[in-house]
């Protein structure tokens, strides 16, 4: 059986390695790599990481690129793409413009579409915006839908999608956090990493914070910005923030932040030691989706600097708590888990409710299927925390 996976960014790239890995190792599967190359430099590391060479690369990056332009690039790119490889699925991940094409390309060369990642919903079109029209599109696209979790199931079954097209997996993101995190332990990256930051005050509490949505920009993220200036004015905090190049992200956080001697602007970070300061961080501020997967399998409490979630199940665990972008209330809730031992005890000890490093192999025996297993209909509750210390 032949598939033909793509992405493009560095969260579709970490959470598509471990599966395109599991791929690749089975004799009855000949897996094909193609990405869309948008996020150039942090998804060649991703690659790198997990020893992945693609076989295709569309090289879609263009100055000043607009969601028109991606979309068009991507289906174009593609038609080419799938007609030489004759695929059996192309497989898509999660919710960007780029799955969006990419599935839509396969559902014009009439080529089954496998979802990775589907079902999350947060009801709202404007929010995440275009990521939640995105994955709409996709999972009514989708002959095989693999959900993260019962919630992202029951999402599909509500609007109309048979239930042996869908398989609950848990979230590969998981089963890529297992093998950063084993690769962290090694004694050599550890110390490379020790000394990448050991300008960050160790005494004091680390604050990570990651946020670059396209609907934060603006005054959410000039919010955001305003909160962290606040927290930084505790003595016992160190805020660390890998900022996003977009100037829409980039100018409003530097005129506010820069400067301040306990908050650190780095530049983005490869997959690894963003997983290493996870670890090393007391909590986490952050917009991104896959980041409310990850840190709660590290035991670390995560405020989602969002109106909205499509992972709702990590609210529902205690795990993370939405606060929007509200200045007042960003540094109001992350005051509070700084100071309540307690409350960061619970946050802390929650279950992780996206899975336990196995997603990738569910999704494999559901491929070679060709169908959904009524046994892999359900995967029962479980938490999976690893230390990467």
């Amino acid at each position: 059986m032949r598939i033909l996976s793509i992405f493009g960014t560095r969260p579709e790239g970490i959470k598509m390695a471990p599966l395109v890995q599991m791929l690749a190792a089975q004799e009855d599967f000949e897996s094909r790599v193609c990405v869309t190359g948008q996020h150039r430099e942090m998804l060649d590391q991703v690659l790198d990481v997990f020893g992945i060479v693609p076989d295709h690369d569309l090289s879609i990056m263009r100055p000043n690129q607009t969601l028109t332009t991606i979309m068009t690039a991507v289906l174009e790119g593609l038609q080419g793409v799938i007609a030489d490889e004759k695929p059996d699925y192309v497989l898509v991940h999660g919710d960007t413009t780029t799955s969006m094409a990419a599935a839509m390309a396969a559902f014009y060369a009439r080529v089954p579409v496998g979802h990775v990642e589907a079902g999350l919903r947060t009801g709202n079109m404007d929010s995440p915006w275009p990521e939640e029209m995105n994955r709409c599109v996709v999972d009514r696209i989708s002959s095989l839908l693999f959900a993260p979790t019962a919630s992202s199931r029951q999402n599909l079954l509500s609007e109309s999608i048979d239930n042996s097209r869908i398989a609950v997996t848990g979230n590969t993101v998981i089963d890529a956090l297992h093998i950063a995190s084993q690769k962290v332990k090694e004694p050599a990256l550890r110390a490379s990493f020790e000394k990448k930051f050991a300008g960050f005050d160790s005494s004091r509490r680390l604050i990570l914070v990651t946020a670059h949505r396209r609907e934060s920009f603006g005054e959410g993220i000039v919010n955001i910005a305003s909160a962290l200036k606040r927290l930084a004015q505790r003595d016992d905090v160190e805020i660390v923030y890998p900022v996003h190049p977009n100037p829409n992200i980039k100018r409003p956080v530097e005129e506010a932040l820069s400067g301040l001697r306990n908050v650190h602007l780095i530049e983005p970070l490869d997959y690894l030691p963003f997983v290493y300061l996870m670890d090393r961080a007391h909590m986490i501020l952050t917009d991104s989706g896959g980041v409310q997967e990850e840190a709660p399998a590290l035991g670390k409490p995560v405020l989602v600097m969002r109106d909205t979630t499509e992972r709702p199940e990590a609210v529902a665990a205690g795990t993370v708590a939405i606060v929007g972008t509200s200045a007042q209330a960003i540094y109001a809730n992350t005051t509070r888990i700084l100071d309540d031992a307690a409350l960061y005890g619970r946050f802390a000890r929650a279950q992780n409710p996206y899975g336990d490093g196995k997603a990738c192999a569910r999704i494999v025996a559901a491929l070679r299927q060709g169908a959904i297993a009524p046994e892999a209909q359900f995967m029962p509750a479980t938490s999976f925390k690893v230390a990467a210390e």
